[in-house]
C-alpha cells in the first residue's frame, strides 16, 4: 500500500439507530485525522430481530415487525444503492440520519422524502420503503457485515484489513457526543489496537447518558 493510500473502513449501519449514527459522524472525524475512507453499508435491526421479536420490548418489537418503522428506512437506502451506486448510500445515510436523529423530526415518510431531495436522489425512491423489492439485496448486506461479528451484536459493525490479511471486525464504539480531531483520532488507534488482539472480545460499562447529537 503506498503512503498516499487510504485503509478502507467498512460501516454497516441501520439508520434508525442513534448511537450508529453517533458513531458514523466519528468515523467522518477519523477520515479527516488518518488516512481512512469509509465505505457505508446498510443493514437491518428489523432482519437481526425477526426471529426474537417475542423477546423484545412489545414497542420496540412493534417497530421490527414487517410493517414496522424499522423497515422503511433501510429499503429506500438499499434501493438508492441498487439504483444510484456505492455513493448515494453515505449521502442519503447522513440525510436521512440528521432528519431523524439532530433534527429529531422521527422516521416519518415526510422525513424520509426530505431526506431524498436533501441527498440529490429521486423522490420516486421512497416508493421502496413499503416494498420487499430489493430484500434480497439487504438482506445479504446485512449478513455481509454481521457475520464479521456474530448475531449477539448490533448496529454498527466496523471492518478493516488487519497485517495478516484478514478482516478486524468489531460492534461499536459506542459513544458520545462524537469525538472530534485529535480525539477521533486516539479513539481510532484505540479500537484498532483491542479488536486486532485474537481472544478480545469487549469492554463495557454502563451509559449514563443519551446521544449527544452535536
Amino acid at each position: 500500500m503506498s503512503e498516499t493510500a487510504k485503509t478502507p473502513a467498512d460501516f454497516w449501519f441501520d439508520p434508525l439507530c442513534p448511537w450508529a449514527w453517533m458513531t458514523s459522524r466519528w468515523m467522518l472525524e477519523v477520515e479527516k485525522v488518518r488516512p481512512v475512507e469509509v465505505r457505508w453499508h446498510v443493514m437491518s435491526l428489523a432482519v437481526l430481530n425477526e426471529d426474537k421479536l417475542d423477546q423484545l420490548p412489545e414497542e420496540y418489537a412493534e417497530n421490527m415487525r414487517p410493517g414496522g418503522k424499522a423497515w422503511g428506512p433501510v429499503r429506500v437506502v438499499i434501493a438508492a444503492q441498487q439504483l444510484h451506486g456505492d455513493e448515494a448510500v453515505g449521502r442519503l445515510y447522513t440525510a436521512l440520519g440528521t432528519r431523524f436523529h439532530n433534527e429529531g423530526l422521527g422516521v416519518t415518510p415526510e422525513s424520509i422524502a426530505a431526506a431524498l431531495d436533501d441527498a440529490g436522489l429521486p423522490a420516486e425512491l421512497i416508493e421502496y420503503a413499503d416494498k420487499d423489492t430489493y430484500d434480497t439485496e439487504l438482506r445479504a448486506s446485512h449478513k455481509e457485515g454481521i457475520d464479521l461479528v456474530g448475531q449477539e451484536v448490533g448496529t454498527p459493525v466496523i471492518a478493516v484489513p488487519g497485517s495478516d490479511g484478514d478482516q478486524i471486525a468489531f460492534f461499536g464504539p459506542v459513544v458520545t457526543p462524537a469525538p472530534k480531531g485529535e480525539e477521533a483520532a486516539k479513539l481510532w488507534d484505540g479500537t484498532l489496537m483491542v479488536a486486532s488482539i485474537p481472544g478480545f472480545y469487549e469492554i463495557k460499562r454502563t451509559r449514563t447518558q443519551g446521544p449527544v447529537f452535536d
